[in-house]
């Protein structure tokens, strides 16, 4: 009976399977994929995007596009990427989704409502959109914010003189904006950056204060907190504006109550933030004026991710956005190209990377002038591109000089070379020091009291003198925007005798002498005085009684050096400088070169500066220069066989390995910019064994 019982549940429990299978089947929903983590310290490839590197306004397709000042960015829902275009662009482009630059809105410098492409903007800085569409502009050069309209309108929101007034619109004033957001309700927020304040344009049409003051770097509520060059602006995902404090160095957070506090402060790895932008999770990406970007995580924690020797750093980098891809999106106003940098895989290493400006992109039309009076005049050259310099601290090999000196007396008055126009929000720097400068664009001048005479009185109300407490100069502002011209008076020499001209942006030096100066003679030529070979300890090999230097076959190689230096027409007599050129040649017992020698290796060419601080240490052999100015004589001694040439820098050795044994030859040759081929002692005997 039991068994029957149980035979019987049996067949029930399958019949109820076989029915269950039957019936409707509960459905798994996929659950919705969000955006992946964003990955902390991911290796960086570096791509173009668009801009050839040459300043200029060219529409087309993206990589024969040029701009004028790229500096800030505005991606759309469409894929498509705004740019404000500054310098002498003065205009709004628009990269499409189908790789091809165009105008938005503008046409020349100026201030004019209007038609899109008839309005006039001055110097635009930052970029921001509205819900509706409306795109705000920081028209920096005419102290206003501006809005493109969904109907191709310019039209002025509020501003268009300098000065600092809350009010009506109508009324208000700015001095020189350069950051722009919008909230959801249409309220518009600005860095007032000569102002060093957040400002708010209401949808009521008043402007108020959020934020600051005076410069400084002080967390608080409103008035009491301040700012110092506040530059551009970012939503984060609590509804807090960020603000990229420039000369703070630092990160901030502005709540809409006014309350400030420091997200990031005085960062160790950023210099200078120009440009934010959010990942969905918040970390935060910054671009800096080193041009470096940096990941800057959830919890405050820094890491270069370009500019860090492996991955070349970029000019200025001055506008990020965040593309529908994750890829980030770069402008780099200084090189004047936007890129685009992506994550490699773990392990995979990056590729090599087309950055800075184009090598030949035209030089500034200085049309001969020398940076003192007489500007067509001649000046006495006392110092040339990728010489060995000291500190003053007994290194000897600190750094190579990336300019061209002339020579002049203190307190004259230097002179602009060029017309130009202030793009970045530091352009001065180091005020009261020995290497007080200034940049106009590409140029750079140092050792100079910067926009005053010798008794510190400013040259006019362009050179902005700030004081601190004490009533001492503390720095001199120039606005972004600022136009400078040839003739200009841009300061006085200071006590280092000479004015410094570079050309180009830091890193990316390229030979002054190039441009070319009324009156420049040299037709005296180099002299080599020495040629040498240092093993792998950069100890030098004696030479035999015979003068010749026994040189192992095996082993990790050898150095060349050569000794040698420069003088130019008229300079004085005891005015040593340094080469353009440098390079070897391998030659037999007879004097004919080896094959693969027949013209000499140019391994050390000083046609733009490498941006690695120790190539100095490349290009030169340690008892190499002089640790004080004045009448002491600086020793050239050139690495021959190592690479510093085209921006680059590379360790290298004579390898003797593959040629037999005996007699040979190491002729050394230099040459300096006007072409003069070296004479002196070039030849150095070697034998192998």
């Amino acid at each position: 009976m039991a068994r029957r019982r149980w035979i019987m549940g049996v067949a029930a429990l399958t019949a109820l399977g076989v029915l269950a299978t039957f019936l409707p089947q509960p459905v798994e929903e996929a659950l919705p994929q969000g955006p992946a983590p964003t990955l902390l310290g991911w290796t960086a490839q570096i791509g173009s995007l668009a801009g050839d590197g040459i300043a200029g306004v060219r529409d087309g397709a993206a990589e024969l596009a040029r701009f004028s000042d790229p500096y800030a960015l505005l991606a759309l829902d469409d894929g498509a990427l705004l740019i404000a275009d500054g310098g002498d662009g003065n205009r709004i482009r628009r990269l499409g989704v189908d790789g091809r630059v165009g105008t938005l809105a503008g046409s020349s410098e100026g201030f004019a409502d209007g038609p899109a492409l008839q309005a006039r903007f001055h110097t635009p800085s930052g970029l921001a959109r509205g819900m509706d569409g409306t795109v705000y502009v920081a028209d920096t050069g005419n102290h206003a914010i501006r809005r493109i309209g969904v109907d191709g309108q310019v039209t002025t929101l509020a501003g268009g003189e300098r000065g600092f007034v809350d009010g009506p619109v109508a009324q208000a004033r700015f001095d020189a904006p350069m950051g722009v957001a919008v909230d959801a309700q249409g309220n518009v927020y600005v860095a007032d950056t000569w102002n060093d304040r957040i400002r708010v344009i209401g949808t009521d049409g008043q402007v108020r204060t959020l934020a600051g003051a005076e410069p400084a770097h002080v967390d608080g509520f409103g008035g009491v907190a301040r700012f110092d060059t506040p530059v551009a602006l970012a939503w984060d995902h609590d509804g807090a504006l960020l603000v990229a404090d420039f000369f703070n160095n630092a990160i901030r957070r502005v709540r809409l109550d006014g309350q400030v506090d420091t997200l990031v402060a005085n960062g160790n790895v950023i210099n200078g933030p120009l440009s934010m932008v959010l990942s969905h999770d918040d970390v935060l990406y910054v671009g800096d004026r080193a041009g470096r970007i940096v990941q800057v995580s959830a919890q405050g924690h820094q890491i270069a991710l370009v500019g860090t020797g492996r991955v070349p750093r970029l000019a200025r980098a001055s506008g990020l956005a965040l593309a529908p891809d994750g890829s980030l999106q770069v402008a780099d106003a200084a090189a004047w190209r936007l890129h685009r940098v992506v994550p490699l895989a773990p392990g995979e290493q990056p590729a090599p990377a087309l950055v800075g400006p184009a090598v030949d992109a035209p030089l500034p039309r200085s049309e001969g002038r020398w940076p003192l009076a007489p500007q067509l005049g001649w000046h006495e050259v006392v110092g040339t591109l990728g010489e060995v310099r000291g500190n003053f601290r007994g290194e000897s090999r600190h750094h190579l000089h990336d300019g061209f000196d002339v020579r002049g007396d203190v307190g004259q008055t230097v002179l602009a070379i060029a017309d130009g126009k202030i793009d970045s929000p530091l352009s001065s720097w180091s005020v009261g020091g020995q290497a007080e400068g200034l940049a106009v664009g590409t140029l750079r001048y140092l050792h100079m009291r910067v926009g005053r005479d010798p008794a510190g009185r400013a040259f006019d109300e362009r050179w902005q003198q700030l004081l601190d407490g004490d009533g001492k100069l503390e720095r001199i502002r120039l606005r972004r925007g600022t136009r400078i011209h040839a003739g200009d008076r841009l300061g006085s020499i200071n006590s280092q005798a000479h004015v410094h001209l570079s050309v180009g942006s830091s890193g990316f030096e390229r030979n002054a002498a190039m441009l070319g100066f009324t009156g420049f003679v040299d037709r005296v030529p180099p002299r080599i005085t020495d040629v040498a070979l240092l093993d792998d300890a950069d100890q030098p090999l004696a030479a035999t009684a015979g003068g010749r230097v026994l040189v192992p076959r095996d082993g990790p190689g050898v150095q060349i050096v050569v000794e040698a230096w420069d003088q130019v027409d008229d300079n004085l007599a005891r005015r040593r400088l340094g080469l353009y050129q440098v390079g070897y040649q391998v030659l037999d017992a007879g004097g004919m070169p080896l094959a693969g020698y027949e013209q000499p290796r140019w391994n050390i060419v000083f046609n733009r500066m490498p941006p690695q601080q120790e190539a100095v240490k490349v290009a030169y052999a340690p008892d190499s220069g002089i640790t004080v100015h004045g009448s002491a004589v600086t020793r050239f001694r050139y690495l021959a066989t190592n690479t510093v040439r085209d921006g680059l820098m590379q360790v290298g050795r004579w390898q003797p390995a593959a040629l037999p044994a005996g007699e040979y030859v190491l002729r050394a040759h230099a040459r300096d910019h006007s072409g003069n081929d070296a004479v002196g002692q070039r030849d150095l005997h070697v034998v192998l064994r």
